[in-house]
């Protein structure tokens, strides 16, 4: 169905078109009239047209700022005019409102009827459009908690944080990498400003998360992470204007949290409360995050900032930090020059302006290096000994200069990271070497899968997949391998027999072994012998 609106002063012009119009389109047209400029926009407010078929003359308002009027409030209706002027200059200003074209009376039957139909199949794509767009959209509504929920993961774990970050900033469209953490509480009553029985909230709340994620986005532009246990987890994105305006942003931070619980205890039956962390680079989330829940924990507020607790973590102005968390990041991904590049920028800034504090800067590198090697050591791969620092205090206090004590830090450092690398990159070429060494030692016996994954200590399922990886083949064919190898030797330097030499390779039927020996070599073990001899 579509909506012709008709504007002329002229009755009989009204009636021809109506006449067209029915004549061709038949029952697929609603057909309204006005012949006033000031009654064709009244009309056009209540109908609200698709199609506006308009003469420019007409008694009071003329058809041009008639239409000006219409679009403020109609912005998809066609407008077709239909005018005895053709003045150039009604032509332009029609065609600068966006007008589809412009016809000349008399009317021509063929030329209303084809732009008609011009009209109809513009209306149709855009209510197709509009169509397809509502769809996407409402399979958004889905998809986008789905995200939200994978992004919140991903900044808070830092599991394959670069690529995977990186990729859900682009779907979710976040500019900024910088941003804050806060925390929504519920629960069924405030007892002493804790919130109780969150596992109970929690399952009764399930079926108001939508409603819950709404209510957040209506007062902070963030991502909503899912329900877990009886909170909500929000990122907010800032920046610059956070940075700039702290305290200013601070308190608009709060009201709106304020206003949004005021809104969530009125549309759903709980008590909430909400946390909020400082703003932390993307990566560091994870610190925001440790904020929000501690403002929760040591405050009975129903809403509470990290900043107004002082329990932020705060470092001296000219505290290199940003050297600091970048040389253990080095250590945390393995990249040993990295690491020691960053540890030679911070011992550098030690030197430069605290040069005169020995004791200090020695306390420091000991920090640190204890700290990067905490690290390797919970990569995994190697061996946690009591004694192994016996020599460090020593080595550390005994220290002639400066440069005696930037080698030994960062030899440690790169020390640590070593064993992140080696842990990341050979763990599994050491655990198939372990199993094949354990393989060419038991051969001779009935020897299984389920036996040498026990033996390195990792799953079947795990074990078979990495041994594949490595060598390009299989369990069964690389021990059938070993086998068929020692059995061709014991046949070209022995002259044990048959039955011995099937015992040795870890078979106990010759007749298997015969046919085992044939498929895998080409013949059997008697040519075999008969041959070499």
């Amino acid at each position: 169905m579509y909506k012709v609106m008709i504007a002329d002063d002229e009755g009989i012009v009204i009636d021809a078109l109506k006449f067209i119009i029915e004549k061709n389109f038949g029952d697929s047209c609603l057909i309204e009239s006005a012949k006033t400029g000031r009654s064709v926009i009244e009309l056009a407010e209540n109908f609200r047209p698709d199609i506006a078929l308009m003469d420019i003359r007409m008694p009071g308002i003329n058809g041009i700022d008639a239409m000006k009027e219409i679009k403020k409030n109609n912005k998809n209706t066609i407008f077709i005019v239909v005018s005895a002027y053709d003045k150039f200059d009604y032509a332009k200003e029609a065609i600068s409102l966006g007008v589809m074209d412009y016809v000349n009376k008399p009317i021509d039957q063929e030329v209303i009827v084809k732009l008609l139909k011009e009209a109809m199949e513009k209306i149709d794509a855009d209510r197709m459009k509009r169509s397809n767009d509502l769809l996407v959209k409402e399979k958004l509504e889905t998809v986008v908690p789905i995200i939200e929920s994978g992004f919140i993961y991903s900044v808070l774990f830092q599991e394959n944080y670069m690529e995977e970050t990186e990729n859900f900033k682009k779907l979710l469209g976040i500019e900024d990498d910088f941003g804050y953490m806060m925390i929504i509480e519920y629960g069924d009553t405030s007892e002493g400003g804790h919130l109780t029985n969150a596992i109970g909230a929690s399952v009764r709340l399930q079926s108001n998360y939508n409603s819950l994620r709404e209510s957040i986005k209506e007062y902070f532009a963030g991502i909503v992470g899912p329900m877990m246990t009886n909170t909500v987890i929000v990122f907010v994105p800032g920046g610059k204007q956070i940075i700039e305006n702290e305290y200013e942003e601070r308190v608009k931070i709060i009201e709106n949290a304020r206003n949004m619980i005021h809104k969530l205890k009125k549309d759903i039956d709980a008590q909430f409360r909400v946390g909020v962390g400082s703003l932390k680079r993307m990566d560091q989330a994870g610190e925001s995050y440790t904020e929000a829940m501690n403002a929760l924990r040591y405050s009975t507020e129903s809403v509470v900032h990290i900043r107004d607790l002082s329990m932020e973590r705060r470092y001296e102005e000219d505290y290199p930090i940003r050297i600091e968390q970048k040389l253990f990041e080095r250590v945390q991904a393995g990249d040993a020059s990295g690491a020691v590049s960053e540890g030679n920028r911070f011992f550098d800034w030690m030197v430069k302006c605290r040069g005169d504090d020995v004791t200090d800067i020695k306390l420091k590198v000991l920090e640190f290096v204890l700290k990067a090697e905490t690290i390797g050591f919970k990569a995994g791969g190697n061996t946690y000994r009591f004694e192994s620092r016996h020599d460090y205090l020593t080595a550390v206090v005994d220290s002639k200069n400066y440069e005696e004590l930037r080698s030994w830090f960062v030899s440690k450092l790169r020390e640590a990271t070593r064993y992140v690398y080696e842990n990341k990159e050979k763990p599994t070429a050491s655990l198939v070497e372990q199993a094949k060494m354990y393989i060419d030692a038991h051969y001779s016996k009935e020897i299984s899968l389920d036996e040498v994954s026990r033996e390195v200590n990792i799953s079947p399922y795990y074990f078979s997949k990495l041994f594949k990886e490595e060598t390009g083949g299989n369990f069964i064919d690389y021990v059938t391998t070993i086998r068929m190898e020692k059995a061709k030797e014991l046949l070209s330097t022995t002259d044990k027999s048959m039955k011995e030499i099937c015992s040795e390779v870890g078979y106990s039927d010759p007749n298997y072994f015969s046919r085992s020996f044939k498929k895998n070599v080409g013949i059997t073990p008697t040519e075999y012998k008969e041959r070499r001899n």
